[in-house]
């Protein structure tokens, strides 16, 4: 067994070395393109790998540095001007609303989220929720009360990430 693990560890070796050496482009019986490492087949080429077809970025103006994660067109209808490291800058106003919104959001979400709770907490009634009609078989209630309590971990998490969130929101 281990004499056979070695001869097929150095079989693969072999083909991988000869792999890399070239590769050709067959055609089978029904005419089919198989690429190899060997040209068995009919109508086979060797197939150059080493150029890379690659696009260049688009050239600067002299003098001019790309901003790291600048937005080429400011979103939201502001005017930018360029801050440091060329970052375009958002007036007061704008920010300020930007945020307003971004806490409405949040606070939408919080308020569905702690619902969402609610409405887990009343069906799992401290880990002995009803039985339904379908669960005769206990491993399925057992079942559906840990999906319940998996709910209303990942729900509490949910509404703590929420928070947090919020905590951040310059007001």
């Amino acid at each position: 067994m281990l004499v056979r693990a070695a001869c097929l560890v150095a079989a693969g070796l072999g083909l991988a070395a000869q792999a890399l050496a070239e590769v050709y482009r067959c055609e089978s019986e029904s005419g089919v393109p198989v690429y190899q490492g060997t040209p068995n087949g009919r109508n086979c080429r060797a197939i150059d790998l080493a150029p890379l077809t690659t696009i260049p970025a688009p050239k600067l103006p002299a003098g001019a540095r790309p901003a790291a994660g600048a937005a080429p067109a400011q979103a939201g209808g502001a005017a930018a001007r360029p801050g440091a490291n060329g970052f375009p800058k958002v007036d007061a106003s704008t920010q300020r609303e930007r945020d307003l919104e971004r806490r409405r959001i949040l606070e939408d979400e919080l308020r569905k989220e702690e619902s969402r709770l609610a409405e887990l907490k009343a069906v799992y009634k401290n880990g002995e929720p009803d039985r339904l009609g379908d669960e005769r078989n206990y491993q399925k209630y057992l079942d559906r009360v840990q999906r319940l309590k998996d709910d209303i971990d990942r729900s509490e998490g949910n509404i703590a990430s929420i928070r947090r969130e919020l905590g951040t929101v310059r007001d």
